[in-house]
């Protein structure tokens, strides 16, 4: 039945349809025989069944433990490499001259002015060049200890503030091997948050770009008195005279330079034990200022360990596209996972990653047709903008198209539900869907956010890989759990990693128990090598969130309420925060209600608000331009998008919408939105109502919103 709801609607005449499935019926007969003796799928239908984590004991709330590591937990990449900076050696090593980082040269920049007047910057870019993991090794030993140079001491802090690129990962590892707190800003930080960062770790340098030292730094300078050095990583900025007395401004190139003039013979007492801290990364909390999580060297192995064993035939035929934020723990990890197994990472952003990404001058190519990577992170934001995109493409299509197209969608669920392939369906109909990332992706990995069922199957079919759908926090290191490639259902997040084991905890306010049946549900606790130290200078919510048990194992407490299937995987259903409860008495999950109803082809976003003077549930909601357009012309509605956002009218056809898919989605009655606000304007990290990641900061959405909220529930309301 889940399936059957996942699938697109046609409009093929009855007597045609079932010609064309009995065809489709004898193929299946023809194809099986071949496809059974030759393929190696079933090995993996088996494999799919198998259970993939056990509890330990009989206890109810035991830990579970992936069934690869019940008696030990993994903690180490490679014997004797403990710390980051021995991981990188023994990698520069083993693949000297391949190629580790690459970045796209711009061959000409030009401005593309709008209709409306606005003016977008479009690039032409050209090859990928490359660095080897020589080169990458020369280049961090040099900055190191040009660093050194200007002063900085081991175990000291040094903050980065810059774009996901070649030189962000060049100056991690040289923080590594001298032992320098890499304290980690997002790029999109709003001002005071990355001042707080600054000032609250101390730091005198900060390694940043051009840009954002002409964007976001040159305001707040000010505001960090203890600031002495400003390092740029691409090249001299033009005007700097504004900055304030005492500050020097550097770039990358003249600090390794001094560092390859200097002379380093009492190096080696700095060297990084396990135990030392890597990175103070701050998160970008959805509540408050953010929290630097202090990640030891041994928490990074550990979370890498587990990670790799998750990714099958992980290697030197590998290239991963890198262009989500490196101050993500997510994209931090995949990538050290990548530079530790001899796979090249090709550089990318947002805004260049495909053919029609914003700053892609049309009909030249985007990062993913030229790099043709085979591994890729996405954040569910972004899977669930190309899942739109290519329904949009569908509906344009002539009738014959979009009904082949479908006929074709809807066979390979019903295939990949058994644990079948479709290899002609692939190379014929799902190829140029597949091309929009270059064609050669075989492994998608998600993480960040929960992704929804829909576009989970949809990218199985469409981009003809698996999609692995991790949960991890910061807190953790990134890891926790992702699921099998061989795992075709939707909706879980997969077994525990090697690294480490997870239990469920009472949680009685919420009404989940570890002896719940049919599924054992409670609050989720992390516990593991890779479980991080702590917060920086936060003593009391570090106690809050993790605790010590008999053992002297560290156990974090995220907050996430989840739910153990038989076979040992992980499905996450509530969240502690987002629990309020009703006038009623009600307990609404505003999370849940989000999940049902963000996927629908009219909503780009939304955001569910309830309050405990009150008996319903009211939202935000992004609507999409295009959808909601469409709707206001069928309705006979006239005006400017503005005005359509503002219309009681289209407010009450929006609701009926999301109406009809929450019941589809059984959600309760109490739980649908009864009055919503339509928002002409996305939310975007920049407007500070969405993090990096683009999970909701409910506390600036419920400000901004007030006087809406105070309307939805005013006195005249019904």
């Amino acid at each position: 039945p889940r399936a059957a709801k996942m699938k697109l609607k046609h409009n093929i005449n009855p007597v045609l349809l079932q010609f064309i499935n009995f065809i489709i019926l004898v193929y299946s007969l023809i194809t099986y025989i071949p496809w059974y003796i030759f393929s190696g799928s079933r090995q993996a239908i088996a494999k799919a069944k198998q259970v993939k984590a056990k509890p330990v004991n009989n206890k109810p709330g035991g830990a579970y433990r992936s069934v690869n590591s019940l008696h030990c937990l993994a903690s180490v990449l490679y014997p004797g490499c403990d710390t980051l900076d021995k991981v990188f050696k023994y990698a520069k090593t083993k693949y000297k001259d391949k190629n580790l980082l690459g970045t796209r040269e711009i061959l000409k920049e030009e401005d593309e002015i709008q209709p409306s007047g606005k003016v977008f910057k479009k690039v032409i870019l050209g090859k990928y060049t490359w660095l080897s993991y020589e080169d990458v090794y020369i280049k961090a030993v040099n900055f190191g200890n040009g660093l050194a140079v200007l002063g900085q001491q081991p175990k000291t802090n040094i903050a980065i503030f810059c774009e996901t690129r070649a030189e962000w990962m060049i100056a991690a590892q040289a923080c590594f091997m001298c032992n320098y707190q890499l304290v980690t800003l997002y790029a999109t930080l709003g001002g005071p948050a990355i001042v707080h960062g600054l000032n609250e770790t101390e730091v005198t340098t900060i390694i940043t770009s051009k840009e954002l030292m002409q964007t976001k730094l040159k305001e707040i300078v000010s505001q960090v008195p203890l600031l002495r050095h400003i390092i740029t990583v691409d090249g001299k900025p033009t005007t700097w005279s504004e900055f304030p007395k005492g500050v020097i401004v550097h770039t990358m190139a003249s600090v390794q330079a001094m560092g390859a003039k200097a002379d380093t013979g009492n190096k080696q007492q700095s060297r990084p034990v396990p135990s030392d801290i890597a990175v103070i990364m701050y998160t970008s909390g959805s509540t408050g200022v953010p929290k630097g999580v202090m990640i030891s060297h041994c928490n990074i192995i550990a979370g890498i360990t587990g990670m790799a064993e998750r990714i099958p035939n992980l290697g030197e035929k590998d290239i991963y596209i890198g262009y989500l934020p490196l101050a993500h723990v997510l994209e931090l990890s995949a990538e050290l996972v990548c530079l530790s197994h001899g796979c090249r990472i090709g550089y990318s952003s947002p805004q260049t990653l495909a053919d029609q990404s914003s700053k892609i001058k049309k009909g030249s190519k985007g990062d993913v047709t030229t790099l043709k990577p085979t591994l890729m992170a996405a954040v569910p934001e972004i899977m669930d903008r190309i899942y739109k995109n290519v329904m949009n493409k569908v509906n344009e299509m002539t009738s014959f198209q979009r009904n082949l197209f479908i006929l074709a969608y809807n066979y390979k669920m019903e295939q990949i539900s058994k644990g079948y392939t479709t290899p002609l369906c692939d190379s014929l109909i799902f190829r140029k869907v597949r091309m929009l990332l270059g064609g050669k992706i075989r492994i998608l990995l998600c993480g960040g956010a929960p992704l929804s069922a829909a576009t989970q199957r949809f990218m199985n079919i469409c981009f003809c890989c698996p999609v692995g759908q991790g949960y991890g926090l910061t807190e953790s290191a990134g890891a926790g759990t992702i699921t099998e490639v061989w795992d075709y259902t939707t909706g879980r997040v997969g077994a525990p990693l090697v690294c480490c084991e997870i239990k469920l905890m009472n949680w009685e306010e919420g009404g989940y128990y570890n002896t719940d049946k049919p599924y054992p549900r409670g609050e989720i606790l992390i516990g593991g090598q890779n479980v991080t130290v702590g917060y920086y200078k936060n003593e009391v919510r570090t106690k809050k969130d993790f605790t010590v048990d008999e053992n002297g194992q560290r156990w974090l407490h995220t907050g996430d309420i989840g739910e153990f299937h038989e076979d040992g995987c992980l499905k996450i259903i509530d969240r502690k925060k987002d629990l309020v409860k009703l006038q009623a008495g009600e307990y609404v999950s505003l999370g849940k209600v989000e999940a049902a109803l963000k996927n629908l082809p009219l909503v780009d976003n939304i955001c569910a608000y309830a309050s405990s003077f009150h008996s319903y549930v009211i939202g935000f909601v992004v609507p999409n331009q295009k959808e909601l357009a469409e709707l206001a012309r069928k309705k006979g509605f006239k005006g400017t998008w503005e005005e359509i956002c503002n219309s009681p009218e289209m407010e009450k056809e929006v609701l009926k919408v999301l109406a009809e898919a929450a019941m589809a989605a059984n959600l309760e009655k109490f739980e649908i939105p009864v009055k919503i606000r339509l928002s002409p304007d996305p939310w975007t990290p920049e407007t500070g109502l969405v993090t990096d990641a683009f999970k909701l900061k409910r506390k600036e959405l419920t400000a901004y919103y007030q006087m809406d909220i105070d309307r939805m529930y005013g006195k005249n309301v019904k």
